[in-house]
């Protein structure tokens, strides 16, 4: 594969990239028309435990990175078309089956017009823009249960999801894109100065470092850091007194509170829209063919310490 292939896949990029409980268990079912291109007899990599008919859980689920890629698409549209669709759900938890991550970045191998040849989604955005805006204005509420790392593309679900809560010894989050030279590209501009301020939005995306649990409760880019211990107890608690309210009330509050909150969907789609851009340029090339001869998407030691490989290859060359 030539080096434009490869760092063309970065269009494609993210930018965007806890054990299952009893429930029946099921993975997502074709999408229907207009839906991205089927998984084939690709592993699924979202799979949905339905805990009881009101409650539902998503895990993650594709070792050992949990990388997000192409063939990841249809496979997160499965999923939330099923949520949209449910009459009986109201509450979804989003947790990892993968020790040490809960969604991490984009994959860089693909080429460019895997993705690009893709769809818009219901919205009218490309298809992971969709997908997120989808999931924030559904009247289901979200929840992201976040152990290991969520970068990039993972970071971007759990904002992207109504309430986030954090492991305070095992969480990271970040937006790592400003060290691999190029523009995140699933809402982080939009999302983070509405949750944490103007000022610690642009050093979160202008940093590239990676954010604690402890630090991401501090900042509001997470709504608690609990104790690992604690975690699963208290989304699953969480998650069931929620799951008894009225379902109407629920989405109308729900409603509401977007209307105060979210971003434009236009202010998403111009985030991708930068971040196909800036992907081609030449530092963003450069810098992605420097992160994978390091190991990036091989190596445990370069997925998680991503912020201090990503500040090695921004250094001059000697």
């Amino acid at each position: 594969m030539t080096l434009e292939r490869t760092m063309a896949a970065l269009v494609v990029g993210l930018c965007v990239g806890g054990g299952a409980m009893a429930g029946g268990e099921q993975a997502g079912a074709p999408a229907g028309k207009g839906s991205q291109a089927a998984p084939s007899a690709a592993k699924e990599q979202f799979r949905i435990t339905r805990v009881t008919p009101a409650y539902w859980r998503v895990i993650i689920d594709h070792p050992p990175f949990n990388i997000y890629g192409p063939e990841s698409m249809a496979m997160l549209d499965n999923v939330i078309t099923q949520i949209e669709k449910d009459p009986q759900l109201k509450v979804v938890v989003f947790e990892s089956a993968v020790p040490g991550f809960f969604l991490t970045h984009y994959d860089f191998v693909p080429p460019l017009e895997v993705t690009t040849r893709m769809p818009n989604g219901p919205t009218g955005l490309p298809p992971l823009p969709d997908m997120l805006v989808r999931l924030s204005r559904s009247p289901v509420v979200s929840i992201a249960s976040i152990r290991g790392r969520a970068t990039g593309v993972g970071s971007e679900l759990a904002l992207s999801a109504d309430m986030r809560f954090a492991s305070r010894e095992k969480a990271v989050l970040s937006q790592f894109e400003i060290g691999a030279g190029f523009v995140p590209g699933g809402g982080p501009m939009a999302r983070l100065p509405r949750l944490v301020g103007r000022g610690r939005a642009l050093e979160i995306l202008l940093s590239g470092n990676d954010i604690n649990g402890e630090l991401a409760e501090r900042y509001g880019y997470v709504n608690r850091a609990l104790p690992d211990a604690q975690l699963d107890k208290f989304v699953d608690s969480l998650a069931r007194r929620i799951s008894t309210f009225d379902k109407q009330s629920i989405g109308e509050i729900k409603n509401l509170v977007n209307v105060a909150s979210l971003p434009p969907d236009k202010d998403i789609g111009a985030e991708w829209s930068a971040f196909i851009a800036s992907v081609q340029r030449p530092a963003a090339q450069r810098n992605i063919k420097r992160l994978m001869e390091l190991g990036l998407q091989k190596k445990p030691d370069v997925e998680i310490h991503l912020d201090k490989y990503t500040g090695q290859v921004n250094q001059p060359d000697k």
